[in-house]
């Protein structure tokens, strides 16, 4: 019984690091769309330097 309880131990710690890295996978690709994203950029300030840059030449 002692090599079936320990086999169960495992799988169940095998199925929670399993689990634990799905997430972290998860949440590293939201943050690479987030930053890819331009919708929920916010402008820096060269950015706005340089949108002011097009409008005082025109």
């Amino acid at each position: 019984m002692l090599h079936y309880e320990l086999h169960q131990a495992r799988q169940t710690e095998l199925l929670r690091e399993a689990a634990r890295q799905r997430l972290v996978r998860e949440a590293a690709r939201g943050r690479r769309g987030a930053r890819r994203d331009p919708e929920g950029r916010v402008s820096r300030q060269r950015d706005r330097a340089a949108a002011h840059a097009y409008d005082t030449a025109a």
